[in-house]
């Protein structure tokens, strides 16, 4: 077991104390890095935390533990697999690179005959999916995609009908490519909702439905059996876990919707932040003093929560993203070997979307008796054209809000008052672009690494999310018996 103890006896000072007694505290938590300034001094982080932490990450190996990562090793040990999303970028196991590389030149044609039309006409991309299948993609397009769209993109993950019936209201089904995204091809949700879209299409009198469907999969073979075409089948690594996939084929509808060079824009921007991961010293790596900082406040002040604020309305997805990343990764109870953590793991992500959320839940972050660090995400660089107020003013409520957790404000009416000493760390980009994003969210994929390696779990298993699946299909069948209370909602639903 991995000693916490220098960990657990920190002393605690509050942030004002803190800068007060060192005045290099900013330039000692604070980088630059892939142009995105990172600020993690109104944290409880001082240079005897990260050094203890930097103690614990040999002692967990996370050097050793970083090579076998990039070097496709196995890493994922509890599914005898190797985890390579980084050799989608170009870093990592020689072999992957280049298997990954032909991966992208394949998808690039087929990409290259949709536009001149070799499957007809073409203005809609309807891509369903699930989980990572989904939310990455979608938090691209999403991001990316407001100016100079080439394709109306459409993300529907959810199997209720409605999201699909939202989508058929404005698609036409003669324009429309089907965009299948699923690693093994059986994903429940996601074939239930292609079903309904190819029938969709045959009632509106769309000849060969099948002829304009794309299959992204670790599955050819079970796409080529449901009735893909092999020359629409574009296929990625087994050894690339859904969350992580969005640099790989399945980040297909951003990479038509938006145009091939922001595509690979944005697999340049991760390689950036691989390299900077890969390099540079704990004490000024980005991705492991966010781990130090999620761990001290999980382990040693009992946080439960973890909140990202995404000050820029492109960004309005990445804490939805980031509850996947985060939760699947490193909700677990037991370590790699199968014995109980007997700590906290992963934080609760939740978060939302500034000016909004300051009218809604930081009454709780300012006054509330929860602890919960804030993680503030802004862009210096507006990415609208009115007033420039409208940005001025964004940006100076993330940054005062940030202001305000910290110092706090003492009156002698209780309910005026505010405690302070409330943590947050701040990440502002210089500009929302490809590169810059393909950074961002690859420091968050090695921020989660270095959480999960420390706490000496396994971050790329996701075994929790198959018992409820299992008895949902087994209800399905008309089998299984549930308790009284789930056997009487049933009852109630279908009769």
């Amino acid at each position: 077991m991995a000693d916490w103890s220098k960990i657990e006896a920190l002393p605690s000072s509050k942030l004002t104390e803190l800068f007060a007694g060192d005045p290099d505290r900013l330039a000692t938590l604070s980088l630059d890095v892939s142009g995105i300034h990172f600020d993690w001094s109104k944290t409880h982080l001082t240079r005897d935390a990260i050094a203890a932490f930097a103690e614990l990450a040999k002692a967990q190996d996370l050097a050793g533990k970083r090579e076998a990562l990039f070097a496709g090793a196995v890493v994922n040990v509890t599914e005898g697999r190797a985890v390579e999303h980084t050799a989608e970028r170009g870093e990592g196991k020689p072999e992957s690179v280049a298997i990954a590389a032909a991966s992208h030149a394949r998808m690039r044609a087929l990409i290259d005959a949709i536009e001149a039309e070799a499957l007809g006409p073409v203005r809609h991309i309807l891509h369903v999916g699930i989980g990572g299948s989904a939310l990455g993609p979608h938090l691209l397009v999403d991001a990316l995609g407001r100016e100079d769209k080439r394709y109306d993109v459409a993300i529907v993950s959810n199997v209720d009908g409605v999201a699909l019936e939202d989508v058929f209201e404005r698609f036409d089904p003669a324009a429309t490519l089907l965009v299948i995204a699923s690693k093994t091809f059986t994903t429940t949700e996601t074939m239930m909702n292609a079903e309904s879209v190819l029938q969709w299409m045959t009632e509106h009198n769309v000849e060969d439905p099948y002829g304009r469907v794309i299959a992204l999969t670790a599955a050819p073979q079970k796409a080529m059996d449901w009735g893909v075409d092999e020359t629409r089948i574009l296929p990625f690594a087994e050894s690339v876990g859904g969350r992580y996939s969005l640099w790989s084929t399945i980040g297909f509808p951003a990479a038509i919707g938006l145009g091939w060079d922001k595509f690979e824009e944005l697999l340049e921007g991760a390689a950036e932040m691989d390299r900077h991961f890969r390099l540079a010293a704990l004490h000024e790596n980005a991705p492991a003093l966010a781990a130090f900082a999620d761990l001290y406040y999980t382990q040693v002040r009992g946080a439960e929560t973890r909140a990202p604020f995404a000050y820029d309305e492109r960004l309005r997805l990445l804490p939805s993203y980031l509850q996947q990343l985060e939760m699947e990764s490193n909700g677990k109870a037991v370590t790699a070997d199968g014995q109980p953590v007997g700590r906290p793991t992963a934080a609760i992500t939740w978060g939302g979307v500034g000016t909004d959320a300051q009218h809604a839940v930081f009454q709780l972050l300012h006054q509330g008796t929860h602890l919960v660090p804030v993680e503030f995400i802004a862009v210096i660089e507006a990415g609208d054209t009115l007033a420039e107020d409208h940005h001025k003013a964004l940006l100076l409520n993330a940054f005062a809000q940030g202001a305000a957790l910290m110092a706090g404000k003492q009156v002698e009416d209780p309910a005026r008052s505010y405690s302070g000493d409330r943590p947050s760390s701040t990440l502002l980009l210089d500009d929302l672009d490809a590169r810059t994003l393909g950074a961002l969210i690859a420091f968050y994929e090695h921020r989660v690494f270095v959480n999960g390696v420390l706490l000496g779990i396994n971050s790329f298993d996701q075994f929790g999310v198959e018992l409820g699946k299992e008895m949902a299909k087994e209800a399905a069948k008309g089998g299984g018996s549930f308790d009284p209370s789930t056997d009487d909602l049933i009852k109630r639903a279908f009769g």
